[in-house]
């Protein structure tokens, strides 16, 4: 057996995955994907939480589409470095819900992984659902010849995210799945007129499960209201330059990113 022939230009693959649903799995891979564009790399991402599939609307591309060519589906362009793919971009309307069984559902995750012709990419992002679910099964199968880098376990602080979390990194231990760290969402919420950090919902839970199962801290991202107005206002500016210049970014995910970049040369 060998990889999917639609992996063949792609040089790393990285999941995103938390046992916990709402812990910002999609805001961690947006941020991620435009970290490393900022770097210089040319990147994927696929969007396989299929019932709730809100990467489209993270970069401002709820009007794209993604079609069938020859060779399989084409993706949607942010920009010429960036390669987007999700199941939003097959529904006709924004607000239609996706009513799949199981074996519907793999199916399509089979058909993403298999029939998707990407570009030259240096990193494929692949956001997925939570829990550990038939979906999960059907991604560690079709990507087990494919030796993937590993995944970014995503969290938030309080218990019971710990709790699901931890469930998560059992899944990636039973199915050889390397974890390149572990980081903690919503760890804090920036005032958006003092800048100061508070800790609404406690914090270095994230930070403590990591030393206890002696995985990597890749670090904590507050909740910043200001990536909330990026995100919905990119119409008027660029989500890649605002973020580019963003305390976000500068103090909290650039050192997040190199540590993941660390941990895949190692």
């Amino acid at each position: 057996m060998s990889a999917p022939d639609s992996l063949k230009n792609v040089k790393h693959v990285i999941l995103i995955l938390s046992g916990k649903g709402g812990v910002g799995k999609s805001s961690i891979t947006t941020q991620t994907a435009l970290s490393l564009v900022l770097k210089g790399y040319k990147v994927g991402v696929l969007d396989i939480d299929l019932t709730g599939p809100s990467i489209p609307r993270m970069f401002g591309l709820e009007d794209a589409k993604i079609h069938q060519s020859t060779n399989g589906w084409v993706p949607a362009r942010y920009n010429k470095d960036l390669s987007i793919v999700s199941l939003g971009f097959l529904l006709g309307s924004k607000d239609a819900s996706v009513v799949w069984r199981g074996p519907k559902k793999t199916a399509m995750i089979r058909q993403f992984l298999k029939d998707v012709t990407w570009p030259d990419l240096d990193y494929l992002l692949i956001d997925t659902p939570p829990g550990t679910s038939d979906e999960h099964i059907a991604i560690a199968e079709e990507l087990q010849f494919a030796n993937p880098e590993g995944c970014i376990i995503v969290t938030t602080p309080q218990q019971i995210s710990i709790s699901d979390v931890k469930k998560e990194i059992n899944f990636c231990n039973k199915v050889n799945l390397r974890i390149l760290g572990l980081v903690e969402n919503m760890s804090g919420f920036i005032c958006p007129h003092c800048a100061e950090c508070t800790n609404i919902f406690s914090s270095e839970g994230g930070k403590n499960l990591a030393s206890q199962l002696s995985l990597k801290y890749l670090g904590a991202i507050p909740i910043d209201p200001l990536f909330v107005e990026m995100i919905e206002t990119q119409k008027d500016s660029s989500l890649l330059d605002s973020y580019e210049n963003s305390r976000l970014y500068l103090e909290s995910f650039k050192p997040i990113i190199d540590g993941v970049l660390e941990e895949i040369r190692e």
